[in-house]
Order: structure tokens, then sequence, then C-alpha cells
């Protein structure tokens, strides 16, 4: 038998050569990895020897030749390949173990572009995929775990079934379609493309099975963006508490990504990836606080995000709710003192800093909609009532349109003094979820503003807005009725504020 090995990654490869050699396997090997097992003691049979042909180009072409390939690629069982393979005095190999050249390391490493198209591996996929497609007579190894597994295979004489050869073919078909998505990826990000490409490739790493999906009966892992930016949940430290969830995980993301749209110390309470509470203050723990009273029913078992590092202070109160997950930036080590007595809080410090320009996609069935991320515009604010909103109406009226943003539609926000009175979310129309925040308010909703992610399409809702003492509204116009509920909110005195720009969350 022979075996070609040609390997980035050396880990475990002398122990598992030297196994081969005493099964009497002949190792075939190229440059680094030859040199590599020659000063380790390993008989090493160079590339260069079987091809009758140097490497050139500084190592760029070593493997791409006929006396690897069709080594490789001859089909056993077919009398003309092995005719043919005779005749041109190639022998065959039986086994192709190889890793490739690290590129996410080298990307993840430095902003050198020659140095990260040197880290392209080019013969290394080639011999790969040689060797999957012709698995029926090939083993094709390309993670160091099947190391062991092949050695006690062929030490015991054990056949290697069709099936088995099947999947290792499949582990290198994924292997190579992973790596080459990687660089697909780091072009396109380095384009900056705007464009949607006519084909789109992406590639995911595992980061860990979760212990279930959205439901106990469903299976569910973590998978991250391998060139997604610091500033991602899934980048997130966990420094205590029980394992993440499928759904602590999405609720953790809505929470960072609405804490993240505000400067000022804020505080965001969040529900099934509605936001329940959200505050801001001078203060992040008196933020914290009117988050908190903004909505003490549904922040329990919620999360919270803090755009501030959580002090001794804070840490006090947050330790006084039920809740399963906080993020923050930092925390204080009496915070963490304080924090650790709850041992199943799930603790997460992440990093803060300018969104990574990302694609939103949504999975639907056959499919994948893809989409720029939702960004908040100012530029086209209207007023468009007799009245104009006061300055300190225009900074709520601004603030709950940040929170409405990240609402699921139909949303209604009412807010007042930085602070949530009232989140109406996800119904089939804008009535319930203004009635929705007109009942939660109550007497706070006097003097309050009130966001709508999407135009009203009838004038019925900002008079209830209006009734229970709405003063000032936003939302991104467009309705052919505008005119309509313009009249309502000048017959009521509000103020009323045109974005442009709607801000729908399906």
């Amino acid at each position: 038998m022979r075996a070609l090995i040609s390997v980035s990654n050396k880990e475990g490869i002398v122990d598992f050569a030297r196994k081969l050699t005493q099964l009497h396997v002949q190792i075939i090997s190229t440059g680094g990895t030859a040199k590599y097992l020659k000063e380790n003691g390993i008989d090493v049979l160079e590339v260069q020897q079987v091809t009758s042909f140097p490497e050139i180009l500084d190592g760029r072409v070593k493997t791409l030749h006929p006396a690897i390939h069709g080594a490789i690629l001859a089909k056993r069982d077919k009398e003309e390949h092995m005719k043919e393979l005779r005749k041109l005095s190639i022998t065959p190999i039986d086994i192709v173990v190889v890793n490739l050249y690290p590129f996410k390391e080298t990307v993840q490493k430095t902003n050198d572009l020659e140095q990260i198209l040197e880290n392209i591996d080019i013969g290394g996929p080639s011999m790969l995929r040689s060797a999957a497609k012709n698995y029926k007579d090939v083993l094709v190894i390309c993670d160091t775990c099947d190391y062991e597994w092949l050695i006690d295979k062929i030490s015991k004489e054990e056949i290697i079934t069709q099936e088995e050869r099947a999947k290792l073919a499949l582990k290198a078909f994924e292997h190579t379609a992973y790596y080459d998505a990687m660089i697909c990826q780091f072009f396109r990000e380095r384009l900056n493309l705007e464009e949607f490409p006519k084909t789109f490739t992406f590639t995911f790493e595992k980061v860990y099975d979760l212990r279930y999906g959205e439901n106990p009966h469903q299976r569910a892992a973590l998978y991250k963006d391998l060139f997604a930016g610091p500033s991602m949940i899934v980048k997130a430290e966990q420094i205590q508490g029980k394992e993440l969830s499928f759904n602590n995980i999405c609720d953790a993301d809505a929470a960072f990504q609405l804490v993240k749209e505000f400067e000022t110390p804020c505080a965001v309470a969040v529900k099934h990836t509605n936001p329940c509470g959200v505050a801001c203050d001078d203060d992040i723990s008196t933020a914290f606080e009117k988050a908190y009273r903004a909505d003490p029913l549904s922040i329990f078992g919620g999360i919270v995000a803090l755009n501030r590092p959580v002090g001794k202070k804070l840490a006090e109160k947050l330790s006084e709710i039920f809740l399963e997950v906080i993020v923050a930036p930092d925390y204080s080590p009496e915070a963490l003192e304080i924090l650790s007595k709850k041992r199943n809080l799930r603790i997460l410090k992440v990093h803060f800093s300018k969104d990574h320009a990302e694609l939103d996609f949504r999975k639907v069935s056959g499919g994948l909609l893809l989409q720029t991320k939702d960004v908040l515009d100012y530029q086209e604010l209207k007023v468009v009532t007799r009245r104009a909103p006061t300055e300190k109406e225009m900074v709520d009226l601004l603030f709950a349109w940040k929170v409405v943003k990240h609402a699921k539609s139909n949303a209604i926000v009412f807010a007042k003094n930085l602070c949530t009175l009232g989140i109406g979310t996800g119904q089939v129309n804008r009535l319930w979820p203004t009635e929705h925040c007109v009942r939660v308010a109550q007497e706070n909703a006097k003097g309050a503003v009130l966001a709508s992610d999407a135009f009203f399409p009838f004038p019925d809702a900002v008079e209830i807005a209006a009734k229970a003492g709405v003063s000032a509204i936003i939302e991104p116009g467009g309705s052919v009725r505008d005119q309509q509920i313009i009249e309502v909110a000048n017959q009521y005195d509000i103020a009323m504020v045109f974005t442009g720009t709607r801000h729908f969350r399906h």
C-alpha cells in the first residue's frame, strides 16, 4: 500500500506515519511535511522522486502531476486504467492524507494580501477531491481525528466498508467546500460589494451543540461567521452560568442589538426577542431601575443588556430579579462576586464597537432571503403638524424610534423621559398594539410620545393615543390617508414627525 501525506497541521502526523510504515505502508510526502517526517526518523519517498519533476515556483507546484493524480484517480476494477498505469510506470496511491494551508488563521492574524494569497492551497484541495471522487479505491483522510481509526482498521486487517469510505469522502468534500467558501467570503468582504452575487456562498464554523432548539424536541447547534467583527453575540465570553440555550442566544442578541443603538447609558430588557423595558439615563444603574419599572412583570425570566460595565450597586439590583442572561461590556470583581451567588445566571461579556457590515438573511422553505442591515436614518425627519415637537419631546421621539425598530411588527412604543411606558408588538393591525400601550401606560400616557414602525393606514390608532394623552408621534408617513391622520393630530394638538423610513421587523 502507498500513502501520500501532505499536511499543514502536523498534529499527530509523526505517530500516524510511523504506525503506517510499521504496517508496511510506503509514505510519499511533499516539501515541509517530508522534511518534518524525515527529521523524526520516518522513511519517506519525496514527491519529486515519484514525478521525476522538481518542485517549482517556490513550491507552488508540487503535486499537480499525472504521476500523482493518475495514481489516485485510477479505477482499480477497470482494466484499461490499470493497464495505462503500468504502461506509464505509475504505482497506485491507496491513501491520501491531506489538510490544507492555514488560510483562516492567516486572515485572522494579518491584512497582508500577499501573505494571504500564498496561503490559498491549490494542490491540497485537488488531491482531496481526486481521492474523494475515487473513494471506492482510495481512502481520503483530512481530519486528524481519523488517524487512530484508520490505523486500528489496517492493523486488524478489517475490511473498510464502502459506506465508511463514502463518509470519509463526504468529509473531504465538506472540507474543500468550506475552504473555498472562506476564500470567496474573504474576497467579498475585501471588495465590499453591495450587489447581491449571482450565487451566494457563506461559511460558518460550529461553536458547539446546544441542548435542544427552540423547543425540547428540536435539535440545534450554534455556528459562527468566521469573518464577523468582534462586536457580536457569538463572540461573547460566558463568565458564569448554565449553558446557553437556543432561545437564550436569540434573546441575548436581540437585547444586545438594541442596546448598541444608544450612546448614553442604556438598559434593555427582552423577552422572546421583543423589548419589554428600555431606558436611558446619565447613570447605568438608574437606567436599569427605569427599564425594570417600565414592565416589572415581563422582565421575570428575561434577558438584560447594558451598554456600560456592571458595578456593585447595579449587580445588587440585578440579583434581586430572576433573569436568564445578563449582557454587558464588563463587570467589576464586586459585581461578579454578587452575581455568582445565582449560579445558573448566565453572564456574558461582549465587546462593544461599531457594527461590522453584515447581510441579514432568513431561511425560507427551499431558499434564502438576503437583505442589507436595517439602519436608522434621520435625514428625512419632517414635522407635518401645526405644532412642532418641543426639545424634550424630540429627544423622547428619537429614543422611541430606536426602540420600535427592534420590536416585532406591527409595533407601537409609548415613551417618556427616555423610558418606555408600553411596547405593543407582533400584532396584525395597529389598533391592538396601540390599545396595549394605553393599558400598560395608564395615567403615564399623558405627555408621552408614540413611535410606530410603519405608517398608520387609518387615523383610528392616532385618535386612541390622543385620547390617552400622547403629545407627540413619530412614524414613517406614506399612507394614502396621511392628510386625515395629520388632521386628527392637529385636532388634538399632537406634534407629528415623519421619518420617511419604516422599520418592519418580521
